[in-house]
């Protein structure tokens, strides 16, 4: 019998790229508002999703630096399962309902990519750096302090496509500002048999179901968003026309489930 969660599937099962969940993430993340083109935003939801009106192009915009692992002490397998991660969020609605919706998310490590499009993220291949945090602070690296600056990039296929900076101002006493909306997302998995390939076998708006949600050493600052115009992508329509707070703060969350909301094949 061939074991695995992910391929590849093999007698023995320890070839698989991700194990079984629940799957358990910790992280250091920098968050930065914005705001794009109203019609850009909309442009890229999926049928079910509708625009926001209040929101008006509103989006966040994410630079994480995490560790998975899954029941097995995974994390002791640091060069598998430590990875960095690039992805925007646009507001919208499902049914009336406010959600966010991810088009674009990048990834440095194959294990999150196919755990991303088990969870209908549509994640790609690039490479993200942050600014990182340490116990021990000196010039390399900031305190979590009035005006310290927290950086983040991305590059994918030797193209810069996103800058983010953010300038730490107060710690955060209410958590209401760290509240984020359920992140819905396009699963889809194409067929490549000819005659159906314009008929996928899987086609379904999912809402993502994380639990046990932790948050520490959050702060507050001020947020500045760059996505420049590159050759063979579409990250740029997304280009702010203003940016608004910004975060940096340490998270962890479980993962053992997936909400299906539509069915979009029927």
């Amino acid at each position: 019998m061939l074991k695995g969660f992910h391929y590849p599937l093999t007698p023995k099962g320890k070839s698989t790229l991700n194990p079984p969940p629940p799957w358990y993430y910790s992280s250091d993340f920098l968050n930065i508002e914005f705001w794009s083109d109203p019609a850009a935003v909309a442009a890229l939801l999926p049928p079910g999703l509708d625009p926001d009106p209040a929101g008006s192009g509103h989006g966040n915009a994410l630079f994480y630096d995490w560790q998975f692992t899954g029941a097995n002490e995974e994390y002791l397998d640091p060069a598998r399962y430590q990875y960095r991660e690039f992805f925007l969020l646009l507001d919208a609605l499902f049914e009336g309902k406010p959600v966010c919706y991810c088009p674009y998310i990048f990834v440095d490590n194959d294990a999150a990519i196919a755990r991303g499009w088990t969870q209908g993220y549509p994640k790609r291949l690039g490479q993200v750096f942050q600014t990182r945090y340490y116990a021990a602070t000196g010039k390399a690296g900031p305190a979590l302090a009035p005006g310290s600056k927290f950086a983040g990039s991305l590059t994918a296929s030797g193209r810069r496509l996103a800058q983010g900076l953010v300038t730490l101002k107060k710690p955060i006493t209410d958590p209401a500002a760290l509240k984020q909306r359920p992140v819905v997302n396009l699963l889809h998995t194409p067929r490549l048999a000819a005659g159906k390939q314009s008929k996928p076998a899987v086609h379904e708006l999912v809402e993502n179901a994380p639990h046990d949600i932790k948050i520490e050493q959050a702060w507050i600052g001020d947020g500045l968003l760059t996505l420049p115009v590159v050759d063979g992508e579409d990250v740029s329509d997304l280009a702010p026309v203003r940016c608004g707070k910004g975060i940096r703060a340490s998270m962890a969350y479980v993962v053992d489930d997936l909400k299906t909301l539509k069915d979009l094949t029927k």
